[in-house]
């Protein structure tokens, strides 16, 4: 936002290169400064789902798509600490930002609203895919992981990673208190995440709710990244590479008109 108020659109002069890093490195530091509940926290809380689940439901002699249980859930599991952590911090970035009023510390410097976006985005991705490390490096200690294919691994990781820190930040800039956001987590973020596949195969759902859960942008980020692991997956890999891909275009373009209008941003 330059000094008229107004924020420069994408074209309206060079990339703010030094005004976009510092933005990001000041997302990035701030989740940083607390890797035991930004990182570690994560961890622990998916190695209980883990031990949790495979014991609920068979331990080691239960198998789904013929590859034992835990090896099926691992990769859900890490997809689902993506999408919470991504989430979270970019949520939890822009509504601490106009609690405490230091949103016109973003707000004035000449960033256009694209570069903003970027920013706060860049690093709730980056926590995202540090989350996703740290856990999958933790399930490996106790599940044999095998490795499919790395490409869409990476690709999934940070589209969902993307996905999901557009959607946290557009809830931020959407709530005016904490309860505003836990709305969203609990009645939105979690529900589609626990019905998206983590825990079963949707093949196993009667038809119709089958079919509703191919609606669910959170299902074929998980099937897709599950793909990269196990090879196996309940629809076909590019059509959830598509699906998200897709996603994330919308949500980049609702973002950035939310942030370009100054949306709960000028009051």
């Amino acid at each position: 936002m330059n000094g008229t108020g107004q924020h420069r659109g994408y074209s309206g002069g060079a990339v703010n290169w030094i005004g976009m890093r510092t933005l990001y490195l000041k997302e990035f530091q701030r989740f940083a400064k607390l890797p035991a509940q930004t990182v570690l926290a994560p961890v622990v809380t998916t190695l209980l789902f883990l031990a949790i689940f495979s014991l609920a439901f068979g331990g080691s002699s239960r198998t789904t798509w013929t590859v034992p249980f835990s090896q099926f859930l691992a990769p859900g599991l890490i997809m689902m600490a993506i999408a919470q952590n991504a989430f979270a911090n970019t949520a939890s970035a822009m509504l601490i930002a106009k609690i405490q009023g230091n949103i016109v510390d973003i707000l004035m410097p000449p960033i256009s609203a694209t570069e903003m976006m970027v920013g706060l985005t860049g690093a709730g991705v980056t926590r995202g895919v540090l989350v996703a490390v740290a856990v999958a490096i933790g399930m490996m200690v106790v599940v044999p992981m095998s490795v499919h294919s790395v490409g869409w691994i990476v690709y999934f990781c940070l589209s969902a990673a993307l996905m999901m820190a557009l959607v946290g930040l557009m809830t931020g800039l959407w709530a005016e208190k904490f309860d505003h956001l836990a709305t969203i987590t609990n009645f939105v973020v979690t529900p589609l995440a626990f019905l998206s596949g983590t825990f079963y195969s949707v093949d196993r759902l009667p038809e119709p709710v089958a079919l509703v859960a191919h609606f669910n942008p959170f299902f074929y980020m998980i099937d897709g990244f599950r793909y990269g692991f196990l090879g196996l997956s309940d629809s076909p890999v590019w059509l959830g590479a598509l699906v998200i891909g897709a996603t994330d275009l919308v949500l980049c373009y609702c973002c950035h008109r939310m942030i370009a209008s100054g949306y709960k941003l000028k009051s």
